[in-house]
């Protein structure tokens, strides 16, 4: 009987840099649920692999004085060396700059232009080089990008777009229809509310500013923009074919079970894909999850805030499937997780080292100790056993169950649950003192031969998260990894069977003390400080044209025509004005009522979505898009005059 397929995704890394343990959560979160579903017995194909196009890449590239494909040869392989390290067990490794998947992506684009869903035109507004994206001057934040707060500069570009329009009701449809297309339900929600129902404009799908990109064949001043290029690796890395001589990769395995994406491009992945699938008469994929992010403390990681941890870093320290464990267990289902050095100690000291190191440690060495190592069953039954043999038989199930739900850490937590079960099995049973009598021993060797099945139904499970640790266990226990099915009945260890005379530690406690230090080291030497381009120097009598007051900010809403401004009430001095900042994605309203802000009050009065700003709240920006305003550190009155 042939097994049913089930293919999954992560999306492609881009070629920009090392990713950090955020990114790499994803890949390993994947890896998770394709091991588990070929515990479950499908036919699986993970696919992960790497974004290598676009004006950033054309640019770091530059700087480093290599061209662009040497440049992402580069990266690609350090990607693809950390996924290794992580021991994800993807089949296949896509490349955008891949021969087929070009071609391939050159006839996806002459197929829509024929048949009338791309069509030529021309982009003109201000362009943002690390968003790859346009915005129009009301769009704008402060002049600024309104998604990552930098620079942007006015272009005007011939460029080919997408008819969105024509297939917005089609998805709308599909997506009230299919209840489980996205997930979770609050990405849905923010999907339709946002993009969909207020109605698309159609996307530019080309560029002609930069070179490094798909050449569109029939027009070779254009190179395919990173949207058509990019999302289509799912189907090209499948071996699609654009004129009907489809793979059997692709006859198997589309439509996708699973696309696993990060929640800042859900947009991309369940709007622009879908359209481009609905386009070329293509199956849609089953299900799109947009996972959380993996913070650093309590804001997101980056270079310039010396915040970065990355995953090398982590298994130096830590091994690969702590790591694993941690990424996976502590991200919530729908909000964002926290990674903190001082998290991934206790983490590791209480769960791994305590609750499963040494719990195994202790069952094998007595074991031996009392048995020479030799498990048997008596069958000396007391009602204490029972708890721990239905929680044995129901744990599969629960496990399974949240999978089904991509719970991926409520289903370690199940795990866990039976781990400390077992714990608690050894304290009400005391080994150690039915070891005193002999006339005990046969109940001493029911007890052991329990924990040693529970231990091997707990190891089993693990696999799909920790599988090198699952590998160590069953090892000792002289066990096979067993399947679900197996898992449905108890009692499958066979008596006589013997475990390891020398039992490893599988996790030694760590001191907190020493692996702070050594997270200090590391971070000092990654911190990358931003690079600002010099103005013309300025003298005094410049600088005392600009006039800068203490404000208080007494009221603050968003500007209704808008997702990225704020309208705040300040109060400078005695006079109150009003001042339209674009830092709606870096603050909630309430988080700035009472902050006392720097304000530049001379500024010539300017409107911005239909909104008088009569000043300018002064904020910093750094290299990663993250921004803060400028407060006063103690409690100067508003109207104080900053010189």
């Amino acid at each position: 009987m042939s097994r049913k397929p089930y293919y999954i995704t992560t999306a492609i890394a881009y070629t920009s840099g090392k990713p950090h343990i955020g990114n790499t959560y994803e890949i390993v979160l994947a890896d998770s649920i394709a091991r588990f579903k070929r515990m479950e017995g499908y036919d699986v194909f993970f696919q992960t692999g790497t974004d290598e196009h676009g004006q950033k890449i054309e640019q770091k590239a530059a700087e480093a004085g290599i061209t662009p494909k040497e440049f992402v040869d580069r990266t690609a392989a350090q990607i693809k060396d950390i996924w290794d390290m992580m021991n994800t067990s993807y089949d296949k490794f896509i490349r955008t700059t891949d021969e087929y998947h070009v071609a391939q992506v050159q006839k996806i684009f002459r197929k829509l232009y024929e048949q009338g869903d791309i069509y030529k035109g021309f982009y003109e507004g201000m362009y943002c080089t690390p968003c790859e994206s346009f915005f129009t001057e009301s769009q704008l934040a402060d002049g600024k990008c309104p998604d990552c707060g930098r620079e942007v500069l006015p272009a005007m570009e011939e460029a080919y777009f997408l008819k969105m329009s024509k297939y917005t009701d089609r998805l709308i449809q599909h997506i009230k229809d299919n209840p489980e297309f996205i997930q979770p339900e609050s990405r849905k929600n923010e999907m339709m509310n946002n993009f969909l129902l207020p109605g698309l404009q159609d996307l530019c799908v080309s560029r002609t500013s930069f070179k490094w990109g798909i050449p569109v064949d029939f027009d070779p001043d254009h190179v395919v923009y990173v949207w058509i290029d990019a999302l289509s690796n799912y189907i090209t890395g499948l071996g699609f074919d654009v004129d009907g001589n489809q793979g059997d990769l692709y006859k198997k395995f589309w439509p996708a079970d699973l696309h696993l994406i990060g929640k800042d491009i859900l947009r991309f992945h369940t709007i622009y894909w879908p359209i481009m699938l609905m386009a070329l008469n293509l199956p849609l994929p089953k299900q799109i999850f947009g996972h959380p992010w993996l913070l650093q403390g309590d804001g997101k990681m980056s270079k310039s805030k010396g915040n970065v941890i990355y995953a090398d870093s982590l298994t130096d320290v830590f091994g690969v499937d702590a790591i694993r464990y941690f990424v996976l267990h502590e991200m919530p289902f729908e909000s964002d997780g926290i990674i903190t050095w001082e998290l991934l100690v206790e983490r590791f000291n209480s769960d791994l080292a305590n609750t499963l190191g040494n719990l195994v440690k202790r069952t094998v060495s007595m074991i031996n100790k009392y048995f020479d190592g030799v498990i048997t069953n008596p069958g000396v039954h007391e009602s204490v056993d029972d708890e721990l043999i239905m929680l044995t038989l129901h744990t599969p199930g629960k496990v399974r169950a949240k999978m089904d739900k991509l719970r991926i850490a409520d289903a370690i937590t199940d795990i866990f649950t039976l781990f400390k079960r077992c714990n608690k099995y050894i304290d009400e049973t005391i080994p150690w003192v039915l070891a005193k009598e002999e006339k005990d021993h046969p109940r001493l060797q029911t007890v052991l031969y329990h924990l040693v099945e529970s231990i091997v139904t707990g190891a089993s499970l693990l696999e799909p998260f920790m599988p090198e640790t699952s590998g160590k266990i069953l090892a000792q226990l002289n066990s096979g990894l067993r399947s679900l099915e197996a898992m449905e009945s108890y009692g499958e260890y066979p008596t006589g069977g013997k475990v390891t005379p020398d039992p490893e530690i599988l996790f030694t406690r760590l001191d907190l003390e020493e692996v702070l230090k050594a997270a200090a080291a590391e971070k000092e030497d990654e911190v990358k400080y931003p690079q600002v381009e010099a103005k013309p120097e300025i003298t005094i009598e410049d600088f005392d044209k600009i006039q800068i007051q203490v404000g208080e900010i007494l009221a603050c809403e968003p500007v209704k025509k808008s997702n990225k401004l704020l309208v705040s009430q300040i109060r400078v001095g005695a006079a109150t004005i009003q001042v339209v900042s674009g830092i709606a994605q870096h603050y909630k309203p309430e988080e700035l009522v009472g902050k006392k802000v720097a304000v530049i009050i001379n500024l010539k009065p300017s409107k911005l979505c239909g909104v008088i700003s009569e000043g300018m709240i002064l904020a910093a920006g750094d290299d990663e898009g993250n921004l803060s305003v400028m407060t006063v550190d103690k409690d100067i009155i508003s109207g104080s005059e900053i010189c």
